[in-house]
């Protein structure tokens, strides 16, 4: 039975005499394993849920574009609010590069439910008046009704607007200093450009006739060439206001959402961090539990050897047993993982990914965990001869 350890038949030997010692003492070997399990299902996780944010912004970034710039005006020589020239939106198609470009315009005006809510009242939203083409720019999408026509008394909402205003349809009037507008859309959500999120939205004209909008833009939005985003952030400025260049903020709102991301990921490092301090405590607790085994297993290993087995098999049983129980462990903890990123991916509305190199990694690392862990309790079985072990 013992004769060599190349055979299929020793082999499958050992895992039942690995997991015989298991059986025997069941609640223990859960005990452990639980350390195990806990540790990888911590790494796992702390894996899982950062690919799968990642995953859900490249979608993002799919969708909206990373060729989005945005130009809007800043501060004078003198410390004061700089205009953007008319013209700004014009001299931005200009530049060969640019395949589209429109703007918004900040209007001093608060939007209410209707007319008995307090002015001081703003939720946090403010009112601009907004080019015809601005929603083909963004690449936003009208999630209830319809963008707005020219020339009509009508509000589109940014969806935070809508949520803040109680507005779940279109056809509700809402009260904008002192006068009526119909709601006639809702916007989907914009992660690129939050301040539309949170904006009603008029006509560039209905603006001017209504409120006595100047026409310059707060904000101007320029889609480019993929390959040319550097070069006409360069041009942007010098393009829309020539003659105080310094006077433009150009920025990509896309790296806002990129460097929130690096934010995450380096709380996802101190997790996988805490996640490894588990998997060592989880290999400790293996090796207490095989050391235990070992000195309450004294007359099963002395029966052994005075029945003919040698040293390395006993050394190969318990370490067999302690690489049985973490890999186990890790299973499990593998299987929790999985559970938890799904699980967190489904209420973020992302895609779950779960990166295969983790979760094979998780059961392999257990694996090594419990051969370390089983190094010193297996060579102190063997290390009993059968006299002593039965004594």
């Amino acid at each position: 039975m013992y004769a060599g350890f190349g055979s299929e038949g020793v082999v499958i030997d050992l895992l039942r005499l690995g997991f015989f010692g298991m059986r025997t003492r069941p609640l223990r070997a859960i005990l452990s394993a639980l350390g195990i399990a806990i540790g990888i299902a911590a790494v796992v996780a702390v894996v899982g849920i950062p690919a799968s944010s990642a995953a859900a912004l490249h979608e993002k970034m799919s969708k909206l574009g990373t060729n989005l710039l945005t130009a809007a005006p800043g501060q004078d020589f003198f410390g004061q609010d700089a205009k953007l020239p008319e013209t700004a939106v014009p001299m931005a198609k200009r530049i060969g590069a640019v395949s589209s470009a429109s703007a918004t315009g900040k209007i001093s005006a608060n939007v209410r439910k209707n007319d008995l809510v307090p002015s001081s009242d703003t939720l946090g939203l403010q009112v601009q008046a907004a080019e015809q083409d601005l929603v083909k720019v963004l690449n936003a999408e009208v999630r209830e009704g319809r963008w707005l026509s020219p020339g009509e008394k009508s509000v589109v909402l940014g969806g935070t607007a809508a949520s803040r205003l109680g507005v779940d349809r279109p056809g509700v009037q809402l009260w904008i200093d002192g006068q009526w507008f119909t709601v006639v859309g809702i916007l989907g959500p914009l992660p690129l450009s939050p301040e539309i999120d949170r904006s009603a939205l008029i006509g560039w004209e209905a603006a001017k006739e209504a409120f006595g909008f100047e026409g310059h833009a707060s904000t101007v939005y320029v889609r480019t060439a993929q390959d040319q985003v550097e070069n006409v952030r360069k041009l942007l400025g010098p393009t829309l206001n020539p003659q105080q260049a310094n006077e433009v903020k150009v920025s990509r709102p896309s790296e806002a959402l990129e460097a929130q991301q690096l934010v995450e990921s380096s709380f996802n490092a101190l997790f996988l961090g805490l996640g490894g301090v588990a998997l060592l405590v989880g290999g400790v607790g293996v090796a207490n539990t095989m050391v235990i085994s070992v000195l309450e297993r004294r007359r099963e290993i002395g029966l052994r050897r005075a029945l003919g087995a040698t040293r390395r098999q006993i050394r190969w049983q318990f370490l067999t047993e302690s690489v049985l129980l973490s890999g186990l462990g890790g299973l499990v903890g593998v299987i929790v993982g999985i559970a938890v990123t799904a699980g967190y991916s489904i209420s973020q509305k992302w895609p779950a990914a779960l990166p295969w190199p983790a979760l094979l990694g998780g059961v392999g690392a257990a694996i090594a965990i419990g051969a370390i862990a089983g190094v010193y309790p297996a060579v102190r079985a063997a290390r009993q001869s059968p006299t002593e072990a039965l004594a």
